[in-house]
């Protein structure tokens, strides 16, 4: 079944949603690099937005950056990946720099990409989540509407596979 495309921005209260940009990649290195897993290069978070940018343009879903609609950095990005899922079941995607977590910023941005892609025709969509990320965790609790739909192990620990279908979204707000 073909999907129609997520719109190029997306705006919510304090937020202009809209695909990375060449600008964007020192920031992206930093957010990359606050994983822990060693220093992200420029080069390296200029690779990655490229292969975004790529899914974007073969499937109709991506990330969006979240930009102050103050006009200061952005703080993070919200979206759709397909990871461990499928373009017909894609996965919520959200990560912010340290510095704006706690401010319900996640909460805020995935809301209209989850509605956004619901309205494309999909579903379903997944969120997996490390058992261990408390704050992921919340910001399924408060956008409604995902379960646990199965559980698996990795190197790095238990995954909780949170699925939301399109008829939970009446009751999410």
């Amino acid at each position: 079944m073909p999907f129609s495309p997520m719109p190029e921005r997306l705006d919510t209260e304090r937020f202009v949603l809209t695909p990375e940009e060449p600008s964007d990649v020192p920031w992206l290195a930093e957010l990359f690099t606050a994983r822990g897993a060693g220093p992200v290069t420029h080069d390296a978070a200029w690779q990655r937005m490229a292969a975004m940018h790529e899914l974007t343009r073969r499937h109709g879903i991506g990330v969006y950056v979240l930009r102050p609609r103050d006009g200061t950095a952005p703080v993070g990005y919200v979206g759709l990946v397909v990871g461990r899922c499928t373009v017909e079941e894609p996965e919520l995607a959200y990560e912010l720099l340290p510095a704006a977590h706690g401010r319900g910023y996640a909460t805020e941005a995935a809301r209209v990409v989850l509605d956004a892609v619901l309205a494309t025709g999909r579903d379903r969509v997944w969120a997996t989540v490390r058992e261990s990320n408390a704050a992921s965790l919340r910001v399924l609790a408060k956008l409604g509407g995902f379960e646990v739909r199965r559980v698996t192990t990795d190197e790095h620990g238990r995954v909780l596979w949170h699925v939301r279908e399109q008829d939970a979204r009446a009751g999410s707000r």
